[in-house]
Protein backbone atom coordinates (compact mmCIF):
# COMPACT_ATOMS: atom_id res chain seq x y z
CA UNK A 1 0.00 0.00 0.00
CA UNK A 2 1.04 3.73 -0.36
CA UNK A 3 0.83 4.48 3.45
CA UNK A 4 1.66 8.04 3.10
CA UNK A 5 -1.93 8.86 1.01
CA UNK A 6 -5.11 8.89 2.73
CA UNK A 7 -6.68 5.30 2.33
CA UNK A 8 -9.21 6.22 -0.18
CA UNK A 9 -7.00 7.42 -2.19
CA UNK A 10 -4.69 4.41 -2.74
CA UNK A 11 -7.74 1.59 -3.37
CA UNK A 12 -6.83 -0.50 -6.50
CA UNK A 13 -9.98 1.04 -8.67
CA UNK A 14 -7.78 4.66 -7.62
CA UNK A 15 -4.74 3.35 -8.64
CA UNK A 16 -5.95 1.79 -12.14
CA UNK A 17 -7.28 4.67 -12.85
CA UNK A 18 -4.45 6.63 -12.71
CA UNK A 19 -2.52 4.13 -14.76
CA UNK A 20 -4.99 4.20 -17.17
CA UNK A 21 -4.96 8.15 -17.60
CA UNK A 22 -1.39 8.44 -17.94
CA UNK A 23 -1.38 5.12 -20.66
CA UNK A 24 -3.56 7.44 -23.17
CA UNK A 25 -1.91 9.89 -22.81
CA UNK A 26 0.88 9.84 -25.90
CA UNK A 27 -2.02 8.23 -27.51
CA UNK A 28 -3.63 11.64 -27.47
CA UNK A 29 -0.74 13.07 -28.46
CA UNK A 30 0.02 10.76 -31.55
CA UNK A 31 -3.54 10.41 -32.62
CA UNK A 32 -3.58 13.88 -33.73
CA UNK A 33 0.24 14.89 -34.16
CA UNK A 34 1.98 12.18 -35.72
CA UNK A 35 0.36 12.15 -38.86
CA UNK A 36 0.87 15.95 -39.55
CA UNK A 37 4.63 15.41 -38.23
CA UNK A 38 4.93 12.57 -40.59
CA UNK A 39 3.51 14.92 -43.27
CA UNK A 40 6.32 17.89 -42.58
CA UNK A 41 9.09 15.37 -43.11
CA UNK A 42 7.78 14.75 -46.35
CA UNK A 43 6.18 11.09 -45.61
CA UNK A 44 3.51 10.05 -48.18
CA UNK A 45 0.36 8.76 -47.31
CA UNK A 46 1.29 5.63 -47.92
CA UNK A 47 4.41 5.43 -46.14
CA UNK A 48 2.17 6.93 -43.06
CA UNK A 49 0.11 4.30 -43.27
CA UNK A 50 2.81 1.52 -42.83
CA UNK A 51 4.31 2.89 -40.04
CA UNK A 52 0.69 2.96 -38.46
CA UNK A 53 0.77 -0.68 -39.41
CA UNK A 54 3.58 -2.14 -39.19
CA UNK A 55 3.33 -2.40 -34.92
CA UNK A 56 -0.14 -4.03 -35.32
CA UNK A 57 1.21 -6.88 -37.83
CA UNK A 58 3.72 -7.35 -35.40
CA UNK A 59 1.13 -8.01 -32.67
CA UNK A 60 -0.74 -9.73 -34.38
CA UNK A 61 1.68 -13.11 -33.72
CA UNK A 62 2.85 -11.35 -30.41
CA UNK A 63 -0.26 -10.98 -28.66
CA UNK A 64 -2.00 -14.09 -28.01
CA UNK A 65 1.25 -15.04 -26.72
CA UNK A 66 1.69 -11.87 -23.87
CA UNK A 67 -1.90 -12.99 -23.47
CA UNK A 68 -0.65 -16.66 -22.16
CA UNK A 69 2.17 -15.52 -20.06
CA UNK A 70 0.38 -12.68 -18.45
CA UNK A 71 -2.30 -15.82 -17.38
CA UNK A 72 0.20 -17.64 -16.36
CA UNK A 73 1.88 -14.73 -14.49
CA UNK A 74 1.21 -14.93 -10.53
CA UNK A 75 -0.21 -11.41 -11.66
CA UNK A 76 -1.34 -9.90 -14.59
CA UNK A 77 0.52 -6.37 -13.06
CA UNK A 78 3.73 -7.30 -14.25
CA UNK A 79 3.43 -7.71 -17.61
CA UNK A 80 1.59 -4.09 -17.31
CA UNK A 81 4.27 -2.33 -15.70
CA UNK A 82 6.76 -4.21 -18.08
CA UNK A 83 5.32 -3.07 -21.31
CA UNK A 84 5.05 0.46 -19.23
CA UNK A 85 8.85 0.73 -18.98
CA UNK A 86 9.73 -0.31 -21.76
CA UNK A 87 7.49 1.72 -23.61
CA UNK A 88 8.65 4.59 -22.06
CA UNK A 89 12.52 3.89 -22.57
CA UNK A 90 11.86 3.43 -26.06
CA UNK A 91 10.15 7.42 -26.77
CA UNK A 92 13.65 8.59 -26.03
CA UNK A 93 14.71 7.85 -29.21
CA UNK A 94 12.34 10.18 -31.50
CA UNK A 95 14.99 12.89 -30.76
CA UNK A 96 17.34 10.89 -33.14
CA UNK A 97 14.89 10.09 -35.99
CA UNK A 98 13.71 12.88 -38.72
CA UNK A 99 13.14 9.94 -41.85
CA UNK A 100 11.46 6.87 -42.62
CA UNK A 101 13.10 4.06 -41.49
CA UNK A 102 14.44 5.66 -38.61
CA UNK A 103 11.00 6.77 -37.38
CA UNK A 104 9.58 3.11 -38.57
CA UNK A 105 11.76 1.58 -35.91
CA UNK A 106 11.23 3.66 -32.83
CA UNK A 107 7.80 4.01 -33.32
CA UNK A 108 7.26 0.33 -33.63
CA UNK A 109 9.45 -0.11 -30.62
CA UNK A 110 7.21 2.51 -28.79
CA UNK A 111 3.57 1.54 -29.72
CA UNK A 112 4.00 -3.00 -29.32
CA UNK A 113 4.54 -3.05 -25.47
CA UNK A 114 1.18 -0.69 -24.87
CA UNK A 115 -0.70 -2.78 -27.30
CA UNK A 116 1.06 -5.82 -25.98
CA UNK A 117 -0.67 -4.85 -22.39
CA UNK A 118 -3.68 -2.89 -23.45
CA UNK A 119 -5.99 -6.54 -23.11
CA UNK A 120 -4.37 -8.02 -20.50
CA UNK A 121 -5.12 -4.27 -18.52
CA UNK A 122 -8.65 -4.28 -19.30
CA UNK A 123 -8.92 -8.54 -19.02
CA UNK A 124 -7.26 -7.87 -15.10
CA UNK A 125 -9.14 -4.91 -14.14
CA UNK A 126 -13.07 -5.89 -15.31
CA UNK A 127 -12.39 -8.96 -13.13
CA UNK A 128 -10.77 -6.95 -10.34
CA UNK A 129 -13.66 -4.78 -10.48
CA UNK A 130 -16.46 -7.71 -10.48
CA UNK A 131 -14.85 -9.35 -7.47
CA UNK A 132 -14.87 -6.21 -5.94
CA UNK A 133 -18.11 -5.25 -6.52
CA UNK A 134 -17.30 -1.92 -8.27
CA UNK A 135 -17.59 -0.51 -11.74
CA UNK A 136 -15.32 -1.22 -14.84
CA UNK A 137 -16.30 1.74 -16.33
CA UNK A 138 -15.70 4.42 -13.52
CA UNK A 139 -12.10 2.85 -13.33
CA UNK A 140 -11.43 3.12 -17.79
CA UNK A 141 -13.54 6.32 -17.96
CA UNK A 142 -9.87 7.73 -16.57
CA UNK A 143 -8.67 6.48 -19.74
CA UNK A 144 -10.32 9.07 -21.64
CA UNK A 145 -9.73 11.98 -19.24
CA UNK A 146 -6.17 11.41 -20.47
CA UNK A 147 -6.61 10.91 -23.44
CA UNK A 148 -8.95 14.27 -23.91
CA UNK A 149 -6.33 16.33 -21.65
CA UNK A 150 -3.62 15.21 -23.73
CA UNK A 151 -5.51 15.98 -26.82
CA UNK A 152 -6.45 19.22 -25.36
CA UNK A 153 -2.70 20.33 -24.69
CA UNK A 154 -1.75 19.20 -27.95
CA UNK A 155 -4.01 21.34 -30.20
CA UNK A 156 -3.27 24.27 -27.56
CA UNK A 157 0.47 23.86 -27.75
CA UNK A 158 0.28 22.93 -31.68
CA UNK A 159 -1.71 26.27 -32.84
CA UNK A 160 1.25 28.25 -30.45
CA UNK A 161 4.28 26.72 -31.76
CA UNK A 162 3.52 24.73 -34.28
CA UNK A 163 4.58 21.08 -34.97
CA UNK A 164 8.14 21.09 -32.85
CA UNK A 165 5.85 20.09 -29.61
CA UNK A 166 5.39 16.69 -30.88
CA UNK A 167 8.38 15.63 -29.90
CA UNK A 168 8.83 16.68 -26.26
CA UNK A 169 5.10 16.17 -25.67
CA UNK A 170 5.32 12.36 -26.50
CA UNK A 171 8.57 11.80 -25.00
CA UNK A 172 7.01 13.45 -21.56
CA UNK A 173 3.82 11.49 -21.68
CA UNK A 174 5.74 8.34 -22.11
CA UNK A 175 7.56 8.58 -19.43
CA UNK A 176 4.92 9.53 -17.25
CA UNK A 177 2.88 6.27 -18.25
CA UNK A 178 5.77 4.50 -17.09
CA UNK A 179 6.28 5.69 -13.90
CA UNK A 180 2.28 5.64 -13.56
CA UNK A 181 2.25 2.09 -13.73
CA UNK A 182 4.93 1.41 -10.76
CA UNK A 183 1.89 1.90 -8.22
CA UNK A 184 -0.63 -0.47 -9.73
CA UNK A 185 -2.22 -2.85 -7.88
CA UNK A 186 -2.15 -7.02 -7.94
CA UNK A 187 -5.26 -7.72 -9.73
CA UNK A 188 -6.07 -11.03 -8.40
CA UNK A 189 -5.73 -10.56 -4.78
CA UNK A 190 -8.24 -9.08 -2.46
CA UNK A 191 -5.18 -6.79 -1.13
CA UNK A 192 -1.80 -5.84 -2.29
CA UNK A 193 -0.12 -8.70 -0.07
CA UNK A 194 -0.22 -11.25 -3.13
CA UNK A 195 -2.95 -13.65 -1.80
CA UNK A 196 -5.13 -14.53 -4.79
CA UNK A 197 -9.11 -13.85 -4.36
CA UNK A 198 -11.10 -16.59 -5.74
CA UNK A 199 -11.53 -16.76 -9.35
CA UNK A 200 -14.53 -15.60 -11.69
CA UNK A 201 -15.76 -17.89 -13.73
CA UNK A 202 -17.92 -15.76 -15.66
CA UNK A 203 -21.42 -16.82 -16.90
CA UNK A 204 -22.81 -20.30 -16.76
CA UNK A 205 -20.81 -22.46 -19.46
CA UNK A 206 -18.07 -19.44 -19.12
CA UNK A 207 -15.14 -21.24 -21.66
CA UNK A 208 -11.89 -22.19 -19.44
CA UNK A 209 -10.15 -22.89 -22.68
CA UNK A 210 -10.59 -20.57 -25.90
CA UNK A 211 -11.12 -23.96 -28.05
CA UNK A 212 -14.31 -23.96 -25.62
CA UNK A 213 -15.27 -20.47 -26.75
CA UNK A 214 -14.49 -20.65 -30.50
CA UNK A 215 -17.74 -21.01 -31.76
CA UNK A 216 -19.20 -19.36 -34.57
CA UNK A 217 -21.73 -16.95 -32.26
CA UNK A 218 -18.73 -16.21 -30.62
CA UNK A 219 -16.15 -15.35 -33.05
CA UNK A 220 -18.63 -13.78 -35.47
CA UNK A 221 -19.13 -11.13 -32.64
CA UNK A 222 -15.49 -10.27 -31.95
CA UNK A 223 -14.74 -10.42 -35.63
CA UNK A 224 -17.81 -7.87 -36.45
CA UNK A 225 -17.16 -5.61 -33.73
CA UNK A 226 -12.96 -5.89 -34.92
CA UNK A 227 -14.20 -4.35 -38.08
CA UNK A 228 -15.88 -1.82 -36.57
CA UNK A 229 -12.82 -0.78 -35.08
CA UNK A 230 -10.30 -1.20 -38.12
CA UNK A 231 -13.05 1.47 -39.68
CA UNK A 232 -11.40 4.34 -37.23
CA UNK A 233 -8.43 3.70 -38.19
CA UNK A 234 -8.98 6.04 -41.10
CA UNK A 235 -9.60 8.61 -38.70
CA UNK A 236 -7.11 7.91 -36.11
CA UNK A 237 -4.27 8.04 -38.97
CA UNK A 238 -5.20 10.53 -41.81
CA UNK A 239 -8.20 12.47 -40.28
CA UNK A 240 -5.62 15.64 -38.72
CA UNK A 241 -4.03 15.69 -42.32
CA UNK A 242 -7.60 16.00 -44.04
CA UNK A 243 -9.48 17.72 -42.11
CA UNK A 244 -6.24 20.81 -42.68
CA UNK A 245 -6.42 20.18 -46.20
CA UNK A 246 -10.31 20.65 -46.42
CA UNK A 247 -9.74 23.98 -44.84
CA UNK A 248 -10.32 23.41 -41.11
CA UNK A 249 -8.23 25.90 -38.68
CA UNK A 250 -5.45 24.29 -37.03
CA UNK A 251 -7.23 25.46 -33.58
CA UNK A 252 -9.92 23.48 -34.38
CA UNK A 253 -8.70 20.50 -35.30
CA UNK A 254 -7.69 20.05 -31.51
CA UNK A 255 -11.40 20.60 -30.48
CA UNK A 256 -12.76 18.31 -32.84
CA UNK A 257 -10.76 15.93 -31.44
CA UNK A 258 -11.45 16.08 -27.96
CA UNK A 259 -15.51 16.25 -28.93
CA UNK A 260 -15.16 12.49 -29.61
CA UNK A 261 -13.52 11.39 -26.18
CA UNK A 262 -16.13 13.73 -24.34
CA UNK A 263 -18.93 12.03 -25.71
CA UNK A 264 -17.15 8.56 -24.86
CA UNK A 265 -17.26 9.84 -21.26
CA UNK A 266 -21.21 9.76 -21.31
CA UNK A 267 -20.99 6.06 -22.74
CA UNK A 268 -18.42 5.05 -20.14
CA UNK A 269 -21.01 6.42 -17.25
CA UNK A 270 -24.24 5.22 -18.32
CA UNK A 271 -23.26 1.87 -19.40
CA UNK A 272 -23.99 -0.39 -16.52
CA UNK A 273 -27.76 1.29 -17.30
CA UNK A 274 -27.95 0.12 -20.82
CA UNK A 275 -26.26 -3.19 -19.96
CA UNK A 276 -28.97 -4.30 -17.78
CA UNK A 277 -31.65 -3.50 -20.11
CA UNK A 278 -29.96 -4.96 -23.35
CA UNK A 279 -27.60 -8.01 -24.16
CA UNK A 280 -24.00 -7.24 -25.16
CA UNK A 281 -24.50 -8.07 -28.61
CA UNK A 282 -27.29 -5.80 -29.63
CA UNK A 283 -25.20 -2.83 -28.05
CA UNK A 284 -22.57 -4.25 -30.55
CA UNK A 285 -24.95 -4.24 -33.21
CA UNK A 286 -26.21 -0.28 -32.56
CA UNK A 287 -22.88 0.75 -32.44
CA UNK A 288 -21.91 -0.89 -35.93
CA UNK A 289 -24.93 0.64 -37.27
CA UNK A 290 -23.63 4.17 -36.22
CA UNK A 291 -20.54 3.42 -37.49
CA UNK A 292 -22.49 3.71 -41.09
CA UNK A 293 -23.65 7.26 -40.70
CA UNK A 294 -20.99 8.54 -39.12
CA UNK A 295 -18.65 7.67 -41.91
CA UNK A 296 -20.30 7.97 -44.84
CA UNK A 297 -21.48 11.53 -43.48
CA UNK A 298 -17.44 12.14 -42.90
CA UNK A 299 -16.89 11.22 -46.98
CA UNK A 300 -19.23 14.81 -47.20
CA UNK A 301 -18.72 17.13 -43.83
CA UNK A 302 -16.40 19.91 -43.84
CA UNK A 303 -17.89 22.88 -41.61
CA UNK A 304 -16.79 22.34 -38.20
CA UNK A 305 -20.19 22.01 -36.54
CA UNK A 306 -20.86 18.98 -39.33
CA UNK A 307 -17.63 17.24 -38.59
CA UNK A 308 -18.58 17.84 -34.16
CA UNK A 309 -21.99 16.69 -34.76
CA UNK A 310 -20.03 13.42 -36.61
CA UNK A 311 -17.76 13.05 -34.14
CA UNK A 312 -20.54 12.58 -30.93
CA UNK A 313 -20.74 9.66 -32.47
CA UNK A 314 -17.79 8.51 -30.97
CA UNK A 315 -19.95 7.88 -27.93
CA UNK A 316 -21.48 4.84 -29.98
CA UNK A 317 -18.82 3.63 -32.81
CA UNK A 318 -16.15 3.23 -30.22
CA UNK A 319 -17.57 3.98 -26.64
CA UNK A 320 -20.05 1.11 -26.93
CA UNK A 321 -18.28 -1.29 -29.08
CA UNK A 322 -15.52 -1.14 -26.11
CA UNK A 323 -17.81 -1.58 -22.95
CA UNK A 324 -20.20 -3.80 -25.12
CA UNK A 325 -17.03 -6.47 -26.27
CA UNK A 326 -15.21 -5.76 -23.01
CA UNK A 327 -18.28 -7.34 -21.28
CA UNK A 328 -19.47 -9.59 -23.79
CA UNK A 329 -15.57 -11.38 -23.44
CA UNK A 330 -15.95 -11.39 -19.62
CA UNK A 331 -19.30 -12.88 -19.56
CA UNK A 332 -18.52 -15.99 -21.71
CA UNK A 333 -15.03 -16.86 -20.06
CA UNK A 334 -13.61 -17.71 -16.95
CA UNK A 335 -10.76 -16.32 -15.29
CA UNK A 336 -8.06 -18.55 -16.14
CA UNK A 337 -8.34 -17.21 -19.98
CA UNK A 338 -9.21 -13.30 -19.17
CA UNK A 339 -6.20 -12.13 -21.01
CA UNK A 340 -6.01 -14.61 -23.67
CA UNK A 341 -9.44 -14.05 -24.96
CA UNK A 342 -9.27 -10.26 -25.26
CA UNK A 343 -5.96 -10.77 -26.52
CA UNK A 344 -7.56 -12.90 -28.99
CA UNK A 345 -10.31 -10.29 -29.69
CA UNK A 346 -7.16 -7.52 -29.93
CA UNK A 347 -5.81 -10.32 -32.62
CA UNK A 348 -8.80 -9.94 -35.01
CA UNK A 349 -8.76 -6.38 -34.05
CA UNK A 350 -5.09 -5.72 -35.66
CA UNK A 351 -5.89 -8.40 -38.22
CA UNK A 352 -8.65 -6.29 -39.89
CA UNK A 353 -6.86 -2.79 -38.87
CA UNK A 354 -3.54 -3.90 -40.47
CA UNK A 355 -5.31 -4.50 -44.00
CA UNK A 356 -7.76 -1.46 -43.89
CA UNK A 357 -4.35 0.66 -43.20
CA UNK A 358 -2.48 -0.61 -46.19
CA UNK A 359 -5.64 0.00 -48.26
CA UNK A 360 -6.45 3.77 -46.71
CA UNK A 361 -3.55 4.90 -47.27
CA UNK A 362 -3.77 4.37 -51.21
CA UNK A 363 -7.45 5.76 -50.80
CA UNK A 364 -6.46 8.28 -48.97
CA UNK A 365 -3.98 10.05 -51.77
CA UNK A 366 -6.69 8.95 -54.68
CA UNK A 367 -10.10 10.18 -53.35
CA UNK A 368 -9.63 11.94 -50.23
CA UNK A 369 -12.51 12.49 -48.12
CA UNK A 370 -14.44 9.88 -49.96
CA UNK A 371 -12.18 7.43 -48.58
CA UNK A 372 -14.44 7.53 -45.97
CA UNK A 373 -16.82 5.19 -47.77
CA UNK A 374 -14.65 2.04 -47.16
CA UNK A 375 -14.72 2.90 -43.18
CA UNK A 376 -18.57 3.06 -43.49
CA UNK A 377 -18.57 -0.31 -45.84
CA UNK A 378 -16.26 -2.10 -42.65
CA UNK A 379 -19.10 -1.38 -40.20
CA UNK A 380 -21.83 -2.28 -41.90
CA UNK A 381 -20.30 -5.63 -42.33
CA UNK A 382 -19.18 -5.94 -38.84
CA UNK A 383 -22.95 -5.24 -38.04
CA UNK A 384 -23.99 -8.23 -40.39
CA UNK A 385 -21.64 -10.44 -38.42
CA UNK A 386 -23.26 -9.75 -35.16
CA UNK A 387 -26.95 -9.65 -36.87
CA UNK A 388 -25.72 -13.18 -37.82
CA UNK A 389 -24.36 -13.96 -34.29
CA UNK A 390 -27.68 -13.36 -32.86
CA UNK A 391 -29.53 -15.29 -34.85
CA UNK A 392 -27.37 -18.14 -34.47
CA UNK A 393 -27.85 -18.04 -30.74
CA UNK A 394 -31.54 -16.92 -30.40
CA UNK A 395 -31.91 -20.42 -32.15
CA UNK A 396 -29.78 -22.50 -30.25
CA UNK A 397 -31.24 -20.90 -27.25
CA UNK A 398 -34.46 -21.89 -28.17
CA UNK A 399 -33.45 -25.35 -28.78
CA UNK A 400 -31.54 -25.40 -25.45
CA UNK A 401 -33.75 -23.59 -23.42
CA UNK A 402 -31.04 -20.86 -22.44
CA UNK A 403 -31.74 -17.02 -21.71
CA UNK A 404 -30.71 -15.11 -24.97
CA UNK A 405 -29.57 -12.16 -22.80
CA UNK A 406 -25.99 -12.62 -23.10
Amino acid sequence: MLPSLPERLTTPEIRTGLFYGAMYLPIGISTLLLPVWLDGRGIGEEEIGIISATPIFIMIVLNLLVGRVADKAGDWRSVIVAGSLVSAVVSLGFVFVDAFWGILLFNTLLVIPIMAIEPVIDAATIRMTRRRGTDFARVRIWGTFGYIGSTALAGWTFGWLGIAVFVPLLIATALLRGLSALPLPYFRAQSDSGQAGAPLVGAPGAGQTLRQVARPWFVLTLLGTALLQASHMLLISFGALLWLRAGVPEAAVGILWIVAPLCEIVTMLFFAHFARRFSARHLLFAACVSGVLRWIGMAYATDIWQLAVLQAFHMMTFGLAYMGIVTFIANWTSEDIAAQAQSFYVVLKQICSVIALLFFGALVARFGLQSFWAAGLLSAIGAGMILISLTIWSTKAQNEARPLSQ
